[in-house]
């Protein structure tokens, strides 16, 4: 008697074959609707990317060229290489604008980010009102230009209000725009009156994002608000901070319309900033190409600038598990 000896039926693997499902469902092929989404997102992008085309990349682009020639707007523009390169580093007054708009950006971001973060921990701790916040937001509602006149009339040394109030206490008055001494400070504190709302309602943002129940914890645990501040909110607001520094360097060196409305660059270049220094260059005098190499220059150190503060500040890193 034979008995016809047979092998099981190989069975795969339940696990196995739910994989094998899994890729394949991963594998199919765009649906209809996903094509759909794609092509509305396109739309909607379309005008966001035609406008940094048109008037962030092309000048972009048309500058650096710019920047290697010599060009007036009379003439075609003429081929000239470094030359323009090495005129602004024999510039002396190219670099006197420099270390103003340095000393600018110095009191500027420092004065700006301590009294915004004040305003900012003040809001989260005792209070959340929208009144305050938009009081708090008023200024910046207001132009550069608009903030400027406003203050270039207060500060006045013979009429302005703000110097009346200082001879009717007593003091000299003092020659706030037309100083070299006080000018470059004066200009500083006008901005930060105006961007340190914005500044400080980026920096809420960035606290109403930490949770509460650490605070608590900590209450109980006997830590005072100094040692929470320092234990807790700094730490957990570093990356918004970092984002919040980068984004007011880059516009404190851009500085112009205060300058261009207050003092002009005076007294004696003391304000002349380098945004100032360039448009004259490029506006007073015609000279493009050379105006268009300081802007390179300038873009080159800004861009280093925000690559160095992301890295030691490690924007993109957040201590929220």
């Amino acid at each position: 008697m034979t008995i016809a000896s047979s092998s099981p039926p190989s069975r795969l693997p339940l696990g196995g074959a739910e994989g094998a499902g899994t890729k394949q469902r991963t594998r199919r092929a765009p649906t209809r609707e996903s094509q759909g989404d794609g092509r509305l997102a396109a739309v909607f992008i379309a005008p966001a990317l035609l406008g940094f085309a048109v008037f962030l990349l092309w000048p972009t682009l048309r500058g650096i060229y710019l920047s290697f020639t010599r060009f007036n707007l009379l003439t075609p523009a003429e081929w000239v290489g470094l030359d323009n390169y090495v005129r602004m580093v024999n510039d002396p007054i190219f670099w006197d604008s420099l270390v103003v708009t340095v000393e600018y950006v110095v009191i500027n971001i420092g004065v700006q980010t301590v009294s915004a973060l004040a305003i900012a921990v003040l809001l989260q701790r005792l209070t959340q009102s929208a009144v305050l916040r938009g009081i708090v937001l008023t200024p910046y509602l207001m132009s550069n230009v608009v903030a400027g006149i406003v203050w270039l009339w207060i500060l006045d040394t013979q009429l302005g209000i703000g110097n009346e109030i200082i001879a009717g206490l007593g003091f000299d008055r003092i020659p706030f725009l037309a100083d070299e001494t006080w000018a470059v400070p004066t200009i500083a504190l006008i901005n930060v009156w105006r961007h340190v709302g914005y500044t400080a309602l980026l920096l809420f943002a960035g606290l109403m994002a930490i949770p509460k129940d650490m605070y608590e914890a900590a209450k109980v645990d006997g830590a005072s608000e100094w040692r929470m501040f320092w234990r807790i909110t700094m730490p957990l607001l570093r990356p918004v901070l970092a984002v919040v520094l980068i984004m007011t360097v880059i516009g404190s060196f851009q500085v112009f319309d205060t300058v261009a409305v207050t003092t002009a660059g005076g007294p004696a270049n003391a304000t002349n900033v380098l945004q100032y220094y360039i448009y004259g260059a490029a506006f007073g005098r015609f000279q493009f190409g050379y105006a268009s190499a300081m802007s390179v220059a300038l873009l080159v150190v800004l861009s280093a600038i925000t690559v160095l503060q992301y890295r030691l500040t490690r924007a993109g890193q957040s201590d929220l598990g």
